[in-house]
């Protein structure tokens, strides 16, 4: 049986992991923001977002879990809130709600 801390250090290696991970994503939905914008897309396409939750909820189903369809999807709503918020401040729209939940510090940092 693995220790606390051994179990604690293999999160915080995965959580390494998840990082660069979303990161990258976030690269991704970016470059594909641009692209929107060139083509004069709007960044909020539900019938995408709706597959792409889809998609990793049935993959959690074919893993087996632990996490179960209902959990990767409230984390991917967010996740692509995020990618969605992005795509926004990359056109030049800064979304206001990152100043809304940082209690506005995020505004007065950026201007």
């Amino acid at each position: 049986m693995k220790s606390i801390d051994d179990l604690r250090a293999r999160i915080d290696e995965l959580d390494e992991q998840l990082v660069r991970l979303l990161n990258e994503r976030a690269a991704c939905a970016l470059a594909i923001g641009e692209i929107k914008q060139q083509l004069g897309i709007d960044v909020y396409q539900p019938t995408r977002e709706a597959e792409v939750l889809r998609h990793v909820q049935a993959c959690t189903t074919a893993m087996g879990g632990p996490l179960s369809p209902g959990a990767l999807a409230r984390l991917f709503e967010r996740i692509i809130d995020e990618a969605r918020r992005l795509e926004r401040q990359s056109a030049g729209h800064p979304d206001q709600r990152e100043a809304d939940v940082l209690g506005g510090q995020a505004a007065r940092k950026r201007y």
